[in-house]
């Protein structure tokens, strides 16, 4: 049986003064407990909307979302906030600390809905929580006095310190560096297999993705299994933060060029209203973007191009 399973889901709503707008459309996946499950998507491709039916936030506009073999539509409201608290924990891309708290305080703070032996205990399934994530000697600190990658950390202690069953991540390295943001998620692999929690990650990162076994990719509120998640181009940005000491030697695009061509219209138009009077030598110097443009491509420039003034023997030797 499977843990979560949503059939045919679609989301439409009807924003003011405005036709309906459907997000999310013909959905279908199930998530087995264990399953560890990667859904890329770009922005305003349903990726939120999506992350809300899956964490029992929303209800669909049409089709079935079915936990542990129930149908979620026949659950009250306050059944669906029990069953989220106590199967569902969120890591969020903004750690959403509590300020003024403790780490352990605010690892503590779900357990306070918990009851029985668990909300006795609560300190101390926190600090186990804090010990198992690497952040022991950390409990008595403020988020202030944390760096991102430790409240990162103490956000993903609150998401499991009730032990849920499913973890949904939505871009939980967005705001970390790429090490900090490999290391976060090797450690949510690492929990997630100990307490054999099933994991979806909604990301825009390819690599993040492939750390799954299943990968979906969802466009324009279209579900769609792929065999590899890295399916959609990666930016120059994205390029360059991969592969910082490689980049130069990265063939020049078509929009690179395009780019630099009117970079350096803009710039000639520019000197074409010099006004009159303006010197000889000062007119014809060439521009920083004349440079580019003759040098797109090459992985260095020869001394001569790089506008360094030359010294005073080559001024000599002239």
């Amino acid at each position: 049986m499977s843990l979560l399973h949503l059939e045919d889901v679609t989301r439409t709503v009807i924003p003011p003064d405005q036709p309906a707008l459907t997000i999310l459309s013909g959905v279908n996946l199930s998530v087995e407990p264990g399953d560890h499950v990667s859904i890329v998507g770009r922005s305003g491709s349903g990726k939120s909307t999506l992350l809300n039916l899956l964490g029992l936030l929303d209800l669909p506009t049409s089709g079935v979302i079915s936990f542990d073999g129930r149908p979620v539509k026949s659950f009250s409201g306050a059944r669906r906030d029990r069953l989220r608290g106590s199967s569902i924990g969120f890591v969020f891309q903004q750690f959403n600390l509590l300020a003024g708290r403790t780490a352990l305080e605010n690892v503590t703070m779900p357990l306070l809905y918990s009851s029985g032996r668990t909300f006795w205990q609560r300190k101390k399934i926190a600090a186990e929580m804090l010990e198992l994530v690497g952040l022991g000697h950390r409990m008595n600190s403020m988020p202030d006095r944390l760096s991102g990658g430790e409240q990162q950390r103490v956000a993903i202690a609150r998401s499991l310190v009730r032990g849920p069953r499913l973890i949904l991540a939505d871009e939980p390295t967005g705001a970390l560096d790429l090490d900090t943001g490999q290391s976060v998620m090797e450690l949510i692999d690492e929990v997630a297999v100990r307490t054999g929690a099933a994991q979806v990650v909604i990301t825009h990162d390819p690599m993040i993705a492939r750390r799954a076994r299943r990968h979906f990719r969802l466009d324009r509120g279209i579900l769609t299994p792929v065999d590899d998640p890295a399916f959609e181009p990666l930016t120059r940005r994205e390029v360059r933060e991969m592969a910082p000491i490689e980049r130069s030697t990265v063939a020049p695009t078509e929009d690179d060029e395009r780019d630099v061509l009117e970079l350096f219209v803009i710039e000639t138009e520019a000197r074409s209203a010099v006004p009159a009077g303006t010197g000889a030598a000062e007119a014809e110097a060439p521009t920083r973007v004349e440079t580019e443009t003759e040098t797109v491509g090459q992985a260095t420039a020869p001394a001569a191009e790089t506008g360094i003034d030359a010294g005073p023997d080559d001024r000599k030797d002239a």
